[in-house]
């Protein structure tokens, strides 16, 4: 099978609706060889190259008005290594996949986000994580990858092979070259038992060290204008398995949470006005449930509402003080805010760009229903984040730039020497690398 070729400008855009961009070209590799010629190529032509994912970015990191590579042909796991306990999956592939394809062969990731429409390589190039106390990240699941860079050749790296690359390029942003397959560790399937329940805020926040230590994975939801919580906690478990109940599932998980929360959203879009009112009765509307199955089930759960959104890591102690000011700020402003506050937590990882690298650290995340306006909220939110040395998310909503990167992260100059030896005509830039990397 070959890939595809389009050249004239149609317009991609993300899920959100916030970024588009207009190509000149865009391929669809079949095989990395395919997508090495398509570099080379685009490099000859003076263009460009991004490499896309399905758009949950919020940023414009993948944004070209060069050559687009789309990844729909580059799927599959390649290989299954049941001694080293490794899974080789295609680039292009989406988690969901991936998940599904790797229960069906007994095996699981350790930990993995709250949605799973992404590929591989994008939720890991942008740092995506769901929270753990010990399991970090996705991309800190990686064991190798393959990277065709600059000149179209390709490089694989690992802890052995090509090291200082590795290093970089499992959170890599798309600026170092295209990543084209990833080796991730797996092990054995597993079942987590999940624990859902109303909690209130001074509770949660006077307790979260203690509910971060007793748990495998802790998070909890804040929602604003209410001192109302909804936490969650999953810890792994001997079973048996016990899913939600069918019609239990589909109240909590479609109805309540995509269904009557996008009538919710609308209607605070329409009238600012009644979102502290909508607020108090969502946040009543979810009752405790507890459930087991296996992690894939019990990490990821489907979001049709769509909206915009920023997160900062911060130092993990720092994230109470944090939040509470995010609650005083929002009390005192004429603010709306119609989504729950998220946060989670990340042990300390080693990648030079990730958001815990060398650090424990508790994320919080803020969100607005798409097409309200976000500015003035996220702005507010930023400010407080920036002043306890927070790190926003690659691919979410931010104003920072390479200025305030080079202080957040001690590894910053290590990443930006790597980009200037593996791409040093900037094939792979675009503005958002320009702003967060600087020239």
């Amino acid at each position: 099978m070959s890939g595809t070729t389009t050249t004239g400008r149609s317009t991609w855009r993300n899920w959100a609706g916030n970024v588009t961009a207009r190509p000149v070209r865009e391929v669809s590799p079949a095989s990395t060889e395919e997508l090495a010629d398509a570099v080379r190529n685009a490099a000859e032509d003076g263009l460009k190259v991004k490499a896309v994912g399905t758009g949950h970015s919020f940023t414009a990191t993948a944004a070209t008005d060069g050559l687009l590579i789309r990844p729909d042909l580059l799927t599959g796991i390649r290989e299954i290594d049941r001694t080293a306990m490794t899974v080789t999956v295609e680039a292009g592939t989406p988690l969901k996949r991936l998940n599904a394809a790797l229960a069906r062969e007994g095996l699981s990731l350790t930990n993995m986000g709250d949605i799973m429409e992404q590929t591989v390589a994008g939720a890991t190039s942008t740092g995506t994580h769901g929270t753990g106390r010990d399991s970090a990240s996705i991309a800190a699941q990686i064991r190798a990858l393959e990277l065709v860079t600059a000149d179209g050749s390709v490089l694989t790296c690992s802890e052995k092979e090509n090291p200082d690359v590795f290093a970089a390029a499992r959170i890599g942003l798309g600026a170092l070259g295209v990543v084209t397959a990833i080796t991730l560790a797996v092990e054995p399937v597993f079942l987590l038992s999940a624990r859902e329940e109303p909690m209130a805020f001074d509770k949660v926040t006077a307790e979260f060290d203690a509910l971060f230590a007793e748990n495998e994975h802790f998070e909890f939801y804040w929602f604003p204008h209410t001192g109302n919580c909804n936490t969650k906690r999953n810890n792994r478990s001997a079973g048996p398995a016990a899913p939600p109940g069918r019609i239990g599932g589909w109240i909590e998980d479609e109805l309540l949470s995509n269904g009557v929360f996008q009538l919710a959203c609308s209607l605070g879009r329409a009238v600012p006005a009644a979102v502290p009112t909508i607020a108090k009765i969502s946040s009543r509307a979810l009752s405790a449930r507890s459930y087991t199955d296996i992690p894939y089930k019990v990490f990821t759960s489907p979001r049709r509402v769509r909206f915009v959104e920023m997160e900062y890591a911060l130092p993990r102690e720092a994230a109470v003080g944090a939040l509470r000011e995010v609650k005083a700020m929002i009390e005192r402003s004429p603010l709306r805010v119609s989504f729950p506050v998220e946060v989670r937590t990340a042990p300390a990882d080693d990648i030079a760009l990730s958001t815990a690298s060398g650090r424990e650290s508790a994320y919080i995340a803020v969100h607005l229903y798409r097409g309200t306006p976000y500015q003035s909220y996220f702005t507010a939110v930023e400010r407080i984040m920036t002043a306890h040395g927070g790190r926003p998310h690659w691919g979410k909503v931010h104003t920072r730039d390479a200025a305030y990167f080079a202080e957040v992260y001690p590894r910053f100059g290590e990443f930006t020497a790597l980009r200037d030896r593996l791409d040093p005509e900037r094939l792979f830039g675009n503005d958002y690398l320009r702003r967060v990397l600087g020239d």
